[in-house]
């Protein structure tokens, strides 16, 4: 009876063996299997780039067809938004998922440690906030950047983080514009080492690194890379056979230069693409290209002659808070994978970006706030319910409104105002002027019916008028948590 129930033992044991085993190889295997699933991860990211600059967008004369290629067989968006209607915040926003005021980011950075009244000498992205890349290298992604950086005062410098604290293992960057312009730039640096003039134009030239930085990588590793294009932000340059395809439709040479660096990107994007292909790198690579704002206006400063780009027909330009400050082109192109394919007008924004691709690579989330949300299930079936409404507060705004807020098919905008009159344009919260900030309260509130009027050309509160009530009420409630989070910066 004894050698019988040892005998039993043994067999159990040797069976809970077995299991173990195989639990364990099973595992294993899932464990592969999840990590071949992972997307490689692409974003293109054009600087200034209009609403109405691609032909796929309804451009008459620009010639994209790379572009155009990509969105043909893939989801081309008409309603997505940028994360501030300027450069900084805006790529700030994206990398985050958060709004760009959360991380003190309120408009374009400047360089150089000249101490200014409004502390922008030493506004940068602080090394607490997890970024994009840094979440995806977690869980075995090879990370890049090419291109345009603009996200610390102080670039290349040991006192503040740079691109590789973020989560960057490679990166190839410029503090803000390609310099002296996009042709023969002097000013890139290359993981900290300045690299000198340099032959070429810069939408190509970061192509060119983001290839040999593919083709050196180890191992079979998923990878995230971010294409920063410094196009077609001024100075321009364009190649000159470009420009004289373009003189044929226009009389101005500043006008064909921005029409031809358009395209030139274009070129730049059907490259990697090409490269992609040869490689066996497109069957499962998703491919983002956006915008981080609209078009410059022509004229607003001295270097920008050339800025001929278009909002269509939206209303504004860069650095307003109507639709053409931050509505831009996006394209969304999930290469050998079947998924939605077609033109919507799906509200998406860039804080969307950091929630979807961590969904997407097994990769956890932030314990900060977030301000966008996953939209993998978009990626799949085209729709998507918006589980909060976009907020942008931007205070150095051309227009007067300088606050607004998308939900649904309807946009509300408000001004702020002090007992003393409207808030003055700030360019920066800091310890001397947080308390008129936060003592301005919303104002003059004006709402918008954008799937009828893309145009924000009819004011429809009257018509409207508990609808009216509830966005007033919601918008007030969403900028007072945003102002309450948003960083305020004090010269240590």
């Amino acid at each position: 009876m004894e050698e019988r129930r040892i005998g039993a033992i043994k067999i159990l044991v040797a069976l809970l063996g077995c299991g173990l085993l195989i639990s364990c190889k099973t595992t294993k295997e899932e464990g592969h299997a999840k990590k071949l699933e992972q997307p490689n991860i692409i974003v293109l990211l054009c600087d200034d780039l209009g609403y109405g600059d691609l032909s796929s967008y309804g451009h008459p004369l620009i010639e994209t067809p790379n572009l155009d290629a990509l969105a043909e067989s893939g989801i081309k968006l008409t309603s997505f938004y940028s994360t501030a209607p300027v450069c900084s915040p805006s790529r700030i926003g994206l990398l985050t998922g958060r709004s760009p005021n959360r991380a003190g980011l309120y408009d374009f950075i400047v360089g150089g440690n000249t101490p200014r009244e409004d502390l922008k000498d030493v506004v940068h992205l602080r090394a607490e906030e997890e970024t994009i890349p840094a979440l995806l290298k977690e869980v075995g992604y090879s990370t890049c950047l090419v291109g345009k950086w603009h996200g610390s005062s102080l670039f290349n410098s040991e006192k503040q983080p740079q691109p590789d604290h973020f989560g960057f293992e490679h990166w190839f960057a410029t503090h803000n514009n390609a310099s002296p312009t996009h042709k023969n730039p002097k000013n890139f640096v290359r993981n900290g080492s300045k690299v000198g003039p340099l032959e070429g134009y810069s939408s190509q030239l970061i192509v060119d690194e983001a290839i040999d930085w593919l083709d050196k990588k180890e191992g079979d590793s998923p990878f995230f890379l971010e294409v920063a294009f410094h196009e077609p932000h001024e100075p321009i340059a364009s190649p000159e056979t470009l420009v004289k395809k373009y003189l044929a439709f226009t009389d101005i040479k500043e006008e064909a230069e921005f029409f031809a660096n358009v395209e030139n990107v274009d070129i730049a994007v059907g490259r990697l693409m090409a490269y992609l292909k040869e490689k066996g790198l497109d069957k499962n690579t998703l491919v983002v290209f956006t915008s981080d704002n609209g078009p410059e206006t022509l004229n607003r400063y001295p270097k920008a002659k050339r800025s001929f780009g278009s909002p269509g027909d939206l209303r504004g330009m860069k650095l307003w808070t109507n639709e053409a400050g931050f509505r831009v082109p996006c394209i969304i192109n999930w290469l050998g994978k079947d998924t939605y394919n077609g033109t919507t007008d799906a509200v998406i924004s860039a804080l969307d970006f950091l929630p979807t691709f961590s969904e997407l690579a097994g990769a956890g989330l932030p314990q900060k706030e977030l301000d966008g949300q996953s939209i993998a299930s978009f990626l799949k079936t085209g729709t998507i319910e918006r589980q909060k409404p976009l907020v942008w507060s931007f205070y150095n705004a051309l227009n007067e409104h300088v606050v607004a807020m998308r939900k649904g098919d309807w946009k509300i905008m408000a001004r702020l105002k002090t007992e003393e009159g409207y808030l003055p344009k700030i360019l920066n919260i800091h310890s001397g002027n947080e308390a008129l900030v936060k003592k301005a309260k919303l104002s003059d509130f004006v709402l918008y019916h954008l799937k009828e009027d893309i145009g924000e050309s009819q004011e429809v509160s009257k018509k409207h008028p508990e609808l009216f009530e509830r966005m007033k009420t919601e918008l007030v409630q969403e900028y007072e948590e945003l102002l309450d989070d948003s960083h305020i910066w004090a010269r240590n």
